[in-house]
């Protein structure tokens, strides 16, 4: 057929993720006092002939010289290559079956292994092109067949002119010997396969970088196992994430990049363009101004505990997921606010500072146990209710104020008021949120009607304090010790400097918003948060989004899933059904989820339908964002 697309495929290093000849120079030398420094050769010989800078024959000549190879090292070779398919072949197995008509090995490599492996996709030996090892009466690999024109230089273009293809020819490997066939005018495309290994000199005569199959496979708009390739996913990852989440955002597949600090609103508003997922800790405002700028945003991740630093209500509008990691670092938070009030109940900080210019201070005076008196904890989530239970094991009667009606851990007694909280604690501590109704939650009032000699501390969120009459107490001494993690200005990165009327206040322990950055918190939050964000993108499930209507779906089989974001608006699910209806699908299927701004349907269909289909439910008037999963 003229039209007809034919694939050609390269073998080592793009169907293999290795090149089949290292793997057996190790088998061949085991055990042989030379083995690495032989292997290394093998690899060097390797790499001068995949760039085009010593010929495929002389490449071919001097690995096989190395190598001295048996007939019977050949099945172990077999049985590791079948272990390294490329992952992006394995997952797109269907297609190589079913369009294996479509579909030519080209390998500068050898049949006698090569067939055994794509026989498994449906790739039948009549299909492969390869040379062909020479064995001696022994059984020893002596050379190769000279005859076989993939033995020479420029094989590949010429065997695949000898086929006469009618139709377009899309070629796909990592050598310079696969552009050689479009550069002889006889390919319509190159795609230089870079799943295993990155050349410079292939890149650079490419038609397109094909980071894995799945990439040529949506560009040909051909069937595939995942409707979206994942390096075509980008993620920007800011303020330091902890490298064990960046490193399993790169392990799925997406394309990653890191900066190490925050970025300012414009800064971001560039950024953000073509990303699909974003990555923050507590300094990066994610507002309406840079969402608008955000094309392509699928999910936010938010690194940290609170979310208010995010346009929550702005994301839902857009069709935007968010999650953050409520549980991970409250143990950390909670050791911090242990630690400052022992050492502020005996003036440690002032002692040491002290001790530090040569001071020498032995006294008791304004040093006391925190065993027996009163903790105060305002705010009793997840931080408040654990330090609860830490703080009374140590000895400390704890009490605490909630808005909302709380089951108390352990002795700990709810507080009928926020006055009777202030009153009677020896240390306060914060544990609020950072919505903007707790902005200046703590006033001047309220550190008048606190006791005289209190702790006080604020770990929680920077606005939530009056700076300004915090330090004023602490100067009258009514206030004696401060612990305070968060401000409501903070430098985006280390390298800038920090400012408070705070600085230099005494007993005062100043942290740089650290409650949270323990190893064992950010690599808990970092395994957390880019979970829920991949099992979004993956399946459509919402467990523990922040701001989308939480639903836990079940894994998809043999069906596509259509997701639909919509406004919360009545009648939306029966224009959907209406619309599966006129198109005769069945519906495996669906579920359903509000909340005050979205609706968020996910219907499971057979794989057959048509693609009008799509077009007809991106076209319901109130949808936000749609997507096609398998």
């Amino acid at each position: 057929m003229e039209n007809q697309k034919h694939f050609v495929i390269d073998f080592d290093s793009t169907f293999t993720r290795v090149e089949a000849l290292d793997v057996l120079c190790e088998i061949s030398l085991r055990g042989q006092p030379d083995a690495t420094e032989s292997l290394q050769k093998i690899k060097d010989i390797t790499d001068l002939g995949m760039e085009g800078k010593i010929s495929f024959r002389e490449s071919l000549e001097q690995r096989l010289e190395i190598l001295k190879a048996h007939r019977s090292h050949l099945p172990e070779l077999i049985a590791r290559l079948s272990d390294q398919v490329s992952e992006s072949f394995q997952r797109n197995r269907e297609f190589v079956k079913k369009y294996a008509d479509q579909i030519y090995i080209l390998s500068n490599g050898f049949k006698d292994f090569i067939v055994p492996i794509v026989e498994h996709f449906g790739i039948t030996e009549d299909r492969v092109f390869a040379n062909e090892f020479v064995y001696d009466d022994a059984g020893n690999i002596v050379g190769f067949n000279k005859d076989n024109m993939l033995s020479e230089n420029n094989g590949k273009p010429n065997k695949i002119k000898s086929l006469n293809l009618k139709g377009e020819v899309y070629v796909l490997g990592d050598g310079y010997t696969d552009y050689e066939i479009k550069k002889a005018g006889i390919a319509h495309k190159f795609y230089a396969f870079t799943e295993n290994v990155r050349r410079q000199n292939v890149l650079e005569n490419a038609d397109h970088e094909a980071p894995n199959l799945d990439e040529v496979l949506y560009l040909n708009k051909m069937e595939r196992a995942l409707s979206y390739p994942k390096s075509r996913i980008n993620v920007l990852l800011l303020e330091n994430i902890h490298e064990h989440g960046v490193r399993k955002l790169q392990e799925e597949g997406y394309n990653v990049k890191v900066h190490p600090a925050g970025m300012d609103e414009d800064e971001l508003c560039e950024a953000i363009k073509d990303v699909s997922i974003i990555g923050i800790r507590s300094k990066t405002q994610i507002t309406k101004k840079v969402l608008d700028n955000a094309n392509r945003l699928l999910a936010v991740g938010a690194f940290c505990i609170g979310t208010n630093q995010i346009d929550l209500v702005e994301c839902q509008r857009k069709g935007v997921a968010v999650f953050n990691a409520p549980f991970s670092n409250t143990r950390s938070v909670v050791e911090l606010a242990i630690a400052e009030i022992i050492l502020l109940m005996r003036n440690i900080h002032d002692k040491s500072m002290g001790m530090h210019n040569g001071r020498w201070d032995k006294s008791a005076k304004g040093s006391f146990e925190v065993r027996g008196k009163t903790l105060g904890i305002i705010g009793y989530g997840n931080i408040g209710a654990q330090l609860s239970v830490v703080a009374e094991s140590i000895g400390i009667k704890v009490q605490f104020y909630d808005l909302e009606e709380k089951l108390a851990l352990g002795n700990a007694v709810q507080c009928k008021s926020l006055d009777d909280l202030l009153e009677t604690s020896d240390m306060i501590t914060l544990h609020i949120d950072g919505r903007p109704d707790n902005s200046g939650f703590m006033k001047e009032e309220h550190f008048a009607k606190m006791k005289d000699g209190v702790i006080f501390l604020n770990l929680a969120r920077g606005p939530v304090v009056d700076i300004a009459a915090l330090k004023k107490y602490v100067l009258s001494g009514k206030i004696r010790g401060v612990g305070v993690d968060v401000y409501p200005e903070e430098p985006k990165s280390n390298d800038e400097e920090f400012t408070s009327e705070l600085r230099g206040l005494p007993n005062t322990i100043l942290t740089p918003h650290i409650g949270g950055s323990t190893l064992e918190a950010q690599e808990n939050i970092a395994d957390f948060v880019p979970g829920k964000i991949m099992e979004y993108i993956n399946t459509g499930s919402t467990n523990n989004s922040v701001n989308f209507p939480n639903i836990v779906l079940p894994t998809l089989k043999d069906a596509h899933r259509f997701i639909h974001i919509h406004k919360n608006e009545p009648g939306i699910l029966a224009k959907i059904n209406h619309i599966l209806a006129n198109h005769n699908l069945n519906i495996v299927g669906q579920y359903l989820k509000t909340n005050e701004e979205i609706g968020y349907v996910i219907t499971d269909i057979n794989k057959n339908y048509d693609e009008e289909v799509i077009k007809n439910l991106k076209n319901i008037k109130e949808t936000i964002r749609f997507r096609v999963l398998y």
